[in-house]
């Protein structure tokens, strides 16, 4: 299992770099959303809307996605590791609701870009080394993620400025996307043999692998950005002690992807994907009752247990289950409709708390991951019935 895991390492070292990053940028921007929010005077909702912005963004990184891989190749991460690194330091000119809008359309656009590339690097790569390096490529991301907002936490829990803190994890971001750097990719031949494409993307399954991704996502990015102001405004702890949320959802879910580079191998990715649905929707539900800090952190871990391997084993499982030469389209396509959630989420907890409160809105966040596992039954019946997609259509 050792050696396995350190070719895993080894084989998918420059992806496993830039989710690094990403987890970085996003962790960092996760325990700032209190000061964020602070200077732009935003309301609830208002400051939901603009969070809006990176959902345009990142829409339009993930459907150019196919053709910036082909067009930029192995220089792919290298060049979008440069334009999250400034991205990284636009929230602090953020002094309004308006320009967090511009400010999270410029965040979306580069960092989900480099989210969505490395993630078809990755995929490319299962293909051609026959590992399965998802779990263990996102729980990077996750670790990157807790880690950067630990810090940034405690940065900010000690006073120092965000015109100091977004530079100095910008730093950090520049040496982890140096180390993306491929000398080239090998492509795989074409096989004479080898059954042709006909007919469009397989629909059914990109359909089901969105519906899982989206409820991830969204639980995902919800509980990282909202549960700091939840902690610090509803259960009043200390001002920077919020950051405990993030860095609490990261780590666990790091933690629990690297598990899942062993759990899909031995239980099956279908099985894997429905106990973690159900427990994430557990763990929001906790959440969302919690009366106190202890309480609240155990929800958030439990719920980041449930969702730490639902969206890179949906997408192995999808990477797999279509022709090679689909394989990017159809990743980008689930991804263009399950990245939403990343987005969307944010700004929806932030229209439902203005509404209905926090609790109120992480309630109806539980009730969305619900979905999870019905969409996990119905692909694999669909797979058992043949009625899903072949390997060459």
């Amino acid at each position: 299992m050792a050696h396995s895991l350190f070719r895993a390492l080894a084989v998918s070292r420059a992806p496993l770099m830039a989710l690094s990053a990403t987890g970085v940028s996003w962790g960092c921007f996760s325990a700032m959303v209190p000061a964020i929010k602070a200077q732009t005077g935003a309301s609830d909702a208002l400051f939901g809307l603009a969070l809006l912005g990176s959902a345009a963004g990142g829409m339009l990184a993930i459907f150019a996605a196919p053709r910036l891989f082909a067009l930029l190749g192995h220089r792919v991460l290298p060049v979008l590791g440069v334009f999250s690194v400034l991205a990284l330091q636009l929230p602090v000119v953020a002094q309004s609701s308006v320009m967090l809008f511009v400010v999270m359309a410029a965040m979306g656009m580069s960092i989900g870009s480099f989210d969505i590339n490395a993630n078809l690097r990755i995929s490319s790569l299962e293909g051609t080394s026959g590992l399965h390096l998802m779990n263990l490529n996102h729980g990077a991301f996750s670790l990157a993620f807790g880690l950067s907002a630990f810090v940034t936490g405690t940065l900010r829990a000690h006073g120092v400025a965000m015109e100091v803190i977004f530079p100095l994890m910008g730093l950090v971001v520049a040496g982890l996307s140096v180390l993306t750097w491929e000398r080239g990719w090998e492509e795989v031949p074409d096989d004479p043999d080898e059954a042709p494409v006909t007919g469009g993307l397989p629909w059914r399954a990109i359909v089901l692998i969105a519906v899982m991704l989206f409820a991830s996502f969204v639980g995902e990015n919800a509980v990282d950005t909202w549960s700091s102001i939840f902690l610090e405004r509803d259960l009043g702890v200390a001002a920077g002690h919020g950051a405990f949320g993030p860095a609490m959802l990261g780590l666990v879910m790091g933690c629990f992807r690297l598990l899942g580079y062993v759990t899909t191998q031995r239980f099956g990715e279908a099985r894997v994907l429905l106990w973690s649905g159900l427990l994430a929707m557990t763990g929001v539900f906790l959440l969302s009752s919690a009366q106190g800090q202890g309480v609240a952190l155990s929800g958030i871990g439990i719920a980041a247990a449930g969702l730490a391997v639902i969206v890179p084993t949906a997408t192995s499982l999808l990477g797999k289950r279509v022709h090679r030469r689909q394989r990017n389209l159809a990743l980008s396509r689930a991804w263009m409709v399950g990245f939403t959630g990343f987005f969307v989420g944010p700004s929806a907890m932030g229209f439902l708390a203005e509404h209905v409160g926090l609790r109120g809105a992480f309630l109806a966040l539980a009730l969305l991951l619900a979905l999870v596992a019905p969409a996990v039954m119905q692909f694999e019946r669909m797979s058992r019935t043949g009625r899903l997609v072949s390997k060459a259509p």
